[in-house]
């Protein structure tokens, strides 16, 4: 094979509200956790066991206003992206982390939308699908 690829598709829930962060008037980052997990029924008990993984979020710039907007805990999202790794010093002591920076997103299910009966009773019927996928391509100021 000539070439490589980093590429991360995840399904998974938010473990939490999306922390900004705005570096002037157009740059942003958005941060959140997701969990995906996997179950499976021990054989010798009979009992059945789940899995967690944790994974750490990062959206820029348009599509993090869209996550700030539209996302909450518990709500389940599809999203690309690639993996990234850093590093810093803190009081000495070396640190890392590895990211996953999305740049396609698909809402598969909001709270905010499910949960109001208030939500429910303005929603108007359209003919959209109940999900959307968004990327940092198509989220543009561009007016047509």
């Amino acid at each position: 094979m000539a070439g490589t690829i980093n590429k991360v598709i995840l399904i998974g829930n938010l473990g939490d509200e999306v922390k900004m962060h705005y570096f002037d008037d157009q740059n942003c980052v958005g941060r959140f956790p997701i969990a995906t997990s996997e179950s499976y029924t021990n054989k010798q008990t009979g009992e059945k066991v789940t899995n967690t993984d944790w994974h750490n979020i990062v959206v820029r710039n348009g599509l993090a206003k869209v996550c700030e907007k539209y996302l909450t805990k518990g709500d389940k999202v599809y999203l690309e992206g690639k993996l990234k790794n850093r590093q810093w010093e803190q009081d000495g002591v070396k640190r890392y982390a590895t990211e996953v920076q999305v740049n396609e997103m698909t809402m598969l299910s909001t709270k905010r939308n499910t949960e109001s009966p208030q939500n429910l009773e303005q929603a108007k019927p359209t003919s959209e699908p109940v999900s959307k996928t968004i990327s940092e391509e198509e989220n543009d100021d561009l007016p047509f």
